[in-house]
């Protein structure tokens, strides 16, 4: 039997599991949170999918798009400069988003300590299902048989971090020809095509909840399945185990 420990001084998380999600409602609600969590001591993740677009952060380029202008604008793909980290980002269906929202100086990370922890997480969350995954020691990226199956791209804000990465679960990888995801010009690969068996998004949600609330010493976590702004006055939420 699995049970997360109730004990009040155990710091919490709240996570918010919002399946798909557009693009800007996501980034609204992490600034939202960073605003909650600078000033009351919480912590908070996001778990969502976006439908197909693409975000450029700070090391990104449009010269990472091999694709003519025709061709971008036949797929009708937005594309968005983001305040953040990483390179380019394709977002599509089958992929899991993960946006932490963490004060570092309460969990004692520099922000490159932190980086490596996601980095850390998504190896073992592969390493869980059977894959060989390798951290790169000089970039954030994690790679299965050579190929990345996460984007990474972080923001710090007076201490508070938002974005994160996207986890390559089982989208349609004919998506990602011709797109440099980070800078890489191999195409990425999925947990799905590295797995001999069928992964579950569900069992990945989990998943990664449950690292996620291990490697940063959380010990109570409150799932809700709503954006905030769509709860009743008093929230419905559920508290969830976790494996001892």
């Amino acid at each position: 039997m699995s049970g997360f420990d109730e004990h009040p001084t155990n710091p919490a998380v709240q996570a918010f599991l919002l399946g798909t999600t557009d693009f800007a409602s996501a980034l609204a609600l992490q600034r939202r949170l960073v605003y909650e969590v600078s000033g009351d001591g919480t912590s908070a993740v996001i778990l969502c999918e976006h439908p197909a677009g693409i975000t450029i952060g700070r090391e990104g380029s449009r010269a990472h798009l091999r694709l003519t202008p025709e061709k971008l604008a036949a797929r009708r793909w937005p594309i968005r400069w983001v305040a953040r980290g990483g390179g380019v980002t394709l977002h599509v269906p089958g992929q899991v988003a993960c946006y932490p929202i963490l004060a570092l100086e309460r969990l004692g990370l520099s922000p490159a300590m932190y980086v490596a922890k996601l980095c850390g997480i998504v190896a073992e969350l592969a390493n869980g299902f059977g894959l060989a995954a390798d951290v790169d020691a000089d970039y954030p990226a994690v790679r299965v048989k050579g190929r990345r199956i996460a984007t990474f791209g972080v923001a710090v804000r007076n201490g508070v971090t938002s974005f994160g990465f996207v986890l390559n679960v089982a989208p349609d990888l004919e998506h990602f020809q011709n797109i440099e995801c980070d800078g890489d010009a191999t195409p990425m690969t999925s947990l799905q095509r590295e797995c001999p068996t069928r992964i579950r998004p569900t069992a990945v949600r989990q998943r990664l909840l449950e690292l996620l609330a291990d490697r940063f010493g959380f010990g109570r976590l409150s799932v809700f399945h709503s954006h905030p702004t769509f709860l009743p006055r008093v929230p419905r939420y559920a508290t969830v185990a976790r494996p001892r």
